[in-house]
């Protein structure tokens, strides 16, 4: 069992969490959204066209997901760590659904690997080729989605932590149980009811800003080391 007693600068390590955060945000909707997201098409032979167009963007896009699995897992145990006070129990439960989402997307990873090795090949049929990449892409989609659900469990569980906290802030900590909310809707759609999925996607600003907003919080303030120190000492 951790012994909290020795941790002695609380509020270096939440800055540390703060970076990480910062790290996961950063890579997540660069390689996503800024990156793969662009280059999809109404037909499966133009999406391939524009992935071979920017390969080099592509690959470096699966090279930052791999850095936020990376600092997913550094984040997942210092939240345990800064968490802890508030109750060991459910800070483990945060910690472990986190990381099997950081397995389950970092495995994903594999989807787009095979989607551009496939889209820059020249031993394949063109109809057969575009067709088999767009079922990568599509599948890499909901392998992400599948790790959201395990991570809309830890935003649950981080949101009930952190509003009980009595260093850091309670807003944010419901803010960050509302995210898990939208994360769990958000992922049960795209396998229920796949059309509602589009509509729902808007929803996706709340995690976007509750998640900033511990980020900065972190990076900025830290917590509140005398406050955390008391309640790890009951």
């Amino acid at each position: 069992m951790l012994e909290l007693d020795h941790i002695k600068s609380p509020r270096r390590l939440a800055r540390l969490a703060g970076l990480l955060y910062l790290v996961i945000i950063v890579c997540g909707v660069g390689g996503q959204g800024l990156i793969r997201e662009p280059l999809l098409a109404e037909s499966a032979a133009q999406t391939v066209a524009n992935l071979v167009a920017a390969e080099l963007p592509f690959r470096l896009s699966v090279l930052a997901d791999m850095a936020m699995v990376i600092a997913d897992v550094g984040l997942g145990v210092l939240l345990y760590v800064l968490l802890a006070p508030v109750s060991r129990t459910l800070s483990l439960a945060a910690m472990a659904f986190r990381l099997v989402q950081a397995a389950a997307l970092g495995l994903n990873l594999v989807n787009l690997y095979q989607a551009v090795t496939i889209a820059t090949s020249t031993g394949l049929e063109a109809g057969h080729r575009d067709a088999w990449v767009v079922s990568l892409l599509d599948a890499h989609a909901a392998g992400y989605d599948l790790g959201l659900v395990f991570f809309a469990f830890n935003c649950l569980l981080v949101g009930v932590l952190v509003a009980r906290a009595e260093f850091l802030p309670r807003i944010i900590g419901y803010a960050i149980g509302c995210s898990g909310v939208v994360y769990l809707v958000g992922s049960a759609a795209r396998f229920v009811a796949p059309e509602f999925a589009a509509a729902f996607a808007p929803a996706y600003v709340i995690p976007l800003l509750a998640e900033t907003a511990l980020c900065v919080w972190l990076l900025v303030k830290g917590l509140d080391a005398r406050a955390w120190s008391a309640q790890a000492a009951r």
